[in-house]
């Protein structure tokens, strides 16, 4: 068992050597997703205008109120999240960069007061630390409205007013959220486009045709890249991160130990998924067509560029199933918002139901020639 184990060491020694000789690959694995962040990076910044996604929260029983929550909708500066009813579950999206704020209308709001012959109470905006120049501009936002809305009811004084409070939450910018989908991104090329482009040029050159006269296991050959790949790909996530926290001002809140044993689950998991296809594959001209029907799907349903969420609800249950998905999931429950490998099971559990079923094919599937 120890020369078993000592020829899958050479072999993933092998096969880093050949990696970093490759200038190319370096590029791909390296270079190209830090282009990627440079470019995320840069363009999501925090709202300070437009349309604003908020939670509207009514504790009030007056008929004011309801018909305010009634109303809200057709202001074409308000996108209400209908999801978001609760205050709980409105700093729970707003925590995500999910929405941008949340407007509380409190109990009593809209009575009218004794000795007062019309309705009053004041509104408030709820927000996060990252949220605060948007949570401005959405305040500014509701005192025209609700001056729109005195005038109705007197001349001179304003009864309805609206005042901002800060929730004292650590919210995560679009950067944040985004940062889990780029490094979904590098896990595909590591995983994926390094198998389909190697193993094509190998057997074209009757390197695996002589692997296979040797003593050479394929669950060997396959290890050997796990753990080639597995290095490969931590090294380059780690420049990542460190761009991404002293350049883009990451918040890392989750446990190092544990994101790191999942970045390498998932590397894993999508590796086989190269093996496949560039195992079964006798020439690029097979596997690159194969390559690209899978990668697509999952880059752009995944929440690889932009979030799930921002997807029609049928689509977002759809691509729940897909092998990246989870792997987007967890990196982000886990990085950004402090999940414990314990609390995320299931996308641990969907990611290991699909390494088993990814290698059962890749070792099904896999040829020497």
């Amino acid at each position: 068992m120890k020369r078993k184990l000592f020829t899958v060491y050479i072999f993933s020694k092998i096969n880093t050597r050949r990696f970093f000789r490759d200038k190319t690959a370096i590029f791909f694995t390296v270079l190209f997703p830090l282009i990627f962040l440079f470019v995320f990076g840069g363009i999501f910044g925090k709202s300070s205008g437009g349309t604003f996604k908020v939670a509207l929260v009514n504790q009030s029983e007056s008929s004011f109120a309801k018909q305010y929550v009634k109303e809200a909708g057709k202001n074409k500066s308000l996108e209400i999240d209908r999801d978001a009813n609760t205050i709980e579950t409105g700093q729970q999206k707003a925590s995500r960069g999910e929405i941008d704020a949340i407007i509380l209308l409190p109990k009593g709001f809209g009575d009218v007061q004794a000795g007062q012959q019309t309705p009053s109470g004041t509104a408030q905006v709820l927000y996060s630390q990252n949220d605060e120049q948007a949570a401005q501009t959405l305040t500014s936002v509701l005192q025209a409205q609700f001056k729109g809305i005195n005038a109705t009811f007197v001349k001179t004084a304003e009864p309805f007013k609206v005042v901002a409070k800060q929730t004292n939450t650590q919210g995560l910018s679009r950067f944040d959220y985004t940062f889990a989908g780029l490094l979904g991104f590098s896990i595909i090329g590591i995983g994926i486009f390094g198998p389909v482009n190697v193993f094509p040029e190998l057997k074209k050159q009757g390197i695996l045709r002589r692997f296979h006269t040797t003593t050479l296991r394929v669950w060997q050959y396959f290890t050997s890249t796990m753990v080639s790949q597995a290095t490969i790909g931590m090294l380059a996530m780690a420049v990542q991160f460190a761009v991404a926290i002293f350049i883009f001002n990451l918040n890392v809140v989750g446990n190092y130990i544990e994101l790191v044993a999942f970045l390498i689950l998932s590397i894993v998991t999508i590796l086989g998924i190269g093996l496949a296809l560039g195992g079964w594959a006798k020439n690029e001209r097979q596997a690159a067509p194969l390559a690209n029907l899978i990668v697509f799907p999952m880059m752009f349903l995944s929440g690889t560029f932009f979030p799930r969420f921002l997807m029609p609800q049928w689509l977002q249950t759809v691509s729940a199933f897909l092998p990246l998905t989870p792997i987007i999931d967890g990196i982000r429950l886990i990085a950004t918002e402090g999940k414990h490998l314990t609390q995320i099971g299931p996308q641990v559990g969907l990611v290991v139901a699909w390494m088993i079923v990814i290698y059962f094919v890749a070792f099904r599937v896999f040829r020497w020639e």
